[in-house]
């Protein structure tokens, strides 16, 4: 099953590559959902590391991942593992401020309406 969060950038690590040839990467993002932001560990394997390679800190992200469990020595531990990254471009450009051309020459518009 796919989950899904959106939320901002904090941070990007450095790519970790072992012995046995695995590769993992992780990213952290804000989400500030709820009463309190909380910061989530997402990690990508594999082939999904280059997915980060585009992503910057301060970006406004949605994530789509998996979540993973394992027992290690009668512990329990989960895993976010992320496998998509959409940018929320579309949300930003509603964000921004409208430019307006101030270079119009005197006279080109009149303040009387036309009918």
């Amino acid at each position: 099953m796919a989950y899904e969060l959106t939320g901002k950038v904090k941070l990007i690590q450095d790519p970790q590559t072992f012995g046995s040839g695995f590769t993992k990467r992780e990213m952290v993002v804000t989400v500030e959902e709820g009463k309190y932001p909380q910061d989530i560990n997402i990690e990508f394997v594999q082939d999904k590391v280059s997915l980060l390679d585009s992503v910057q800190p301060g970006q406004q992200i949605t994530v789509l991942f998996d979540i993973r469990g394992r027992e290690y020595n009668g512990r329990y531990f989960n895993n976010l593992v992320g496998w998509k990254i959409q940018s929320d471009a579309a949300a930003d450009e509603y964000d921004q401020t409208p430019v307006y051309d101030t270079n119009v020459p005197d006279g080109e518009f009149d303040d009387e309406v036309p009918f």
